[in-house]
């Protein structure tokens, strides 16, 4: 496999001018791009490294291809191109690393090839290919990365007890790549993991939140999860997701495991959605059910305003984890405390009321919210599941009818608040806000259309029951 030729795969533009600006020099793609070209995964990232200097390198080729900036990183050694095309090139000098234990940032100096794929994480990231003249398109694999492709393996080039160590960061992404790529990681691998857990410690919470992010994204979102808490990683990194784990009986009476049940919600709506907001509503669904859990022996358990609860620790968990705390944030919360409100309205005696209400809360996220109580729609009981999603449609049907009929998504108060003071010559004042709530409440429960004739009138009756005068025109 070592003799392998893949120059017939370099068919971007880059590698060819790679290999007439430095003919003679050994220069190589390496890791991640060589990895999925093998995989046939799309990729634009292209990390080249040379024995030399890697700047050097990339102010030929922006000369040479016409690149717009080139950025340049004096501190790492590193420059990078981006292309118009959307790739972005990364040119480094070959390096070899030590590691001092309180540290995962390494003592860093000149090496070879050799050196380079040395300090990779793993072996299907320490393939390389060459760029040089002479050689241009061979495959250079010294650690077997091939083999563990095809068996889909994730294995370290070095003894994994080291590697993880080194660089606590890889326990993480070697459960990422997992979960991506649908692999198996290395038994020795996993029990260094296990073993090396509480190093992750000395990594920044926004690095490991990325490779958090990254797991959350993949296909099948709970490979990943169940990697980090059977390797003790979760207990770490998200205490309050595992406090969901396991399940209490009392008098024969027993709830449902809420780890496994998030898992199983968060591969519910994945095929459903790339947003990665809407897939943490998903893990944060039930965050607070291990705190409002009760026995009742009259009813069995109990997880009363859950979805209150868990929409006030929404803000906490996203400082902790260093995820943002504006929009997505706020987005987040709303899908935590709405969340049991469309399972509600299977009820056959639920008044369009009920629906009007939950499109204003919701407006513009009901569909992302109906996707997201569909996903949770859970049991180990196949009848009953399709019983719910049954009745469940029939709700989305009726909430689509109401909106295409009262416009309740985007409301906008069809009554001003200035129209309220002109028509009665008033200044902001108390009455003026309970007008328009009146207004408000008397559209969400059918009383008047969403019209603005029918509001303007029903304004001048709510006026003259406050004892206000219409002023003169």
């Amino acid at each position: 496999m070592e003799n392998q030729n893949l120059k017939e795969k370099l068919n971007h533009p880059i590698f060819t001018s790679i290999m007439e600006a430095a003919p003679n020099e050994k220069v190589f793609v390496i890791g991640g791009f060589v990895r999925d070209l093998l995989l046939d995964r799309p990729c634009k990232d292209i990390d080249i490294v040379i024995e030399g200097s890697g700047i050097e390198l990339a102010e030929k080729i922006a000369e040479k291809v016409k690149a717009s900036k080139v950025s340049v990183f004096k501190n790492f050694g590193t420059a990078m191109i981006k292309l118009d095309d959307g790739f972005e090139i990364e040119f480094v000098g070959a390096r070899k690393e030590s590691y001092n234990r309180d540290s995962r940032k390494p003592t860093v100096e000149d090496g070879t090839i050799e050196d380079d794929q040395k300090r990779r994480d793993f072996r299907m990231n320490a393939l390389a290919i060459s760029l040089s003249k002479a050689t241009f398109g061979d495959l250079v694999d010294p650690f077997g990365g091939v083999e563990d492709l095809k068996n889909k393996l994730i294995k370290t080039p070095l003894e994994a007890g080291i590697t993880y160590s080194d660089d606590p960061l890889r326990m993480m992404r070697a459960i990422r790549f997992a979960s991506q790529l649908r692999f198996n990681i290395h038994h020795t691998s996993l029990v260094a993991i296990r073993e090396n857990k509480n190093r992750i410690e000395i990594v920044s919470q926004e690095r490991i939140t990325t490779e958090l992010n990254k797991i959350i994204m993949s296909e099948v979102p709970s490979v990943g999860f169940k990697l980090l808490y059977n390797t003790g990683l979760l207990q770490i990194i998200f205490p309050t997701m595992v406090k969901l784990y396991g399940v209490e009986t009392i008098d024969r009476k027993s709830h449902k495991d809420n780890f496994y049940h998030t898992l199983e919600v968060l591969d519910n709506i994945a095929p459903n959605t790339d947003n990665l907001w809407l897939r943490w509503s998903a893990i944060m669904h039930d965050i607070a059910k291990p705190n409002t859990k009760r026995f009742d022996p009259r009813v069995g358990w109990t997880f009363h305003s859950h979805e209150v609860v868990g929409s006030k620790m929404v803000k906490p968990e996203f400082k902790r984890l260093k995820l943002p705390l504006d929009n997505q944030m706020h987005y987040v919360r709303k899908m935590v405390f709405l969340h049991l409100r469309p399972i509600a309205l299977t009820n056959k005696n639920t008044k369009d009321s009920a629906y009007r209400r939950l499109l204003f809360e919701a407006g513009e996220d009901i569909d992302d919210l109906l996707t997201l109580c569909r996903a949770d729609i859970t049991s180990k009981n196949a009848n009953k599941v399709k019983l719910y999603l049954e009745r469940f449609d029939k709700v989305e049907k009726r909430i689509a009818e109401i909106e295409a009929s009262d416009k309740i998504r985007d409301w906008q108060p069809p009554i001003s608040g200035d129209i309220i003071m002109k028509t009665f010559d008033l200044k902001p004042c108390y009455e003026v806000g309970q007008i328009k709530n009146e207004i408000k409440e008397a559209i969400l429960e059918g009383t008047i259309k969403n019209d603005f004739d029918e509001a303007f009138n029903f304004m001048l009756k709510m006026g003259g029951n406050l004892g206000l005068n219409q002023a003169v025109k």
